[in-house]
């Protein structure tokens, strides 16, 4: 299964911008690929699977894209 993976803002540090991926059999929940790209699950502070929001229980199908978005600050 392939999934699209887009990264914003400093979870790009030492990561990607855009990745495509796939997914091994069994491994197809967003905090799956959370875990093997190093970030905690409290650290997301907005998840979308095709552009809607979603969560780390969300269950990814072939094709779909996955933007991952830390906490912004700024003033």
């Amino acid at each position: 299964m392939r999934v699209t993976i887009k990264l914003f803002a400093t979870f790009r540090d030492g990561r990607f911008k855009m990745d495509i991926r796939e997914l091994p059999e069994g491994e197809n929940r967003v905090i799956d690929i959370l875990q093997s790209l190093g970030i905690a699950q409290e650290e997301v502070a907005i998840c979308l699977v095709n552009g809607r929001d979603s969560n780390a229980q969300t269950i990814l199908a072939d094709g779909d894209t996955l933007s991952l978005f830390p906490p912004v600050g700024g003033g």
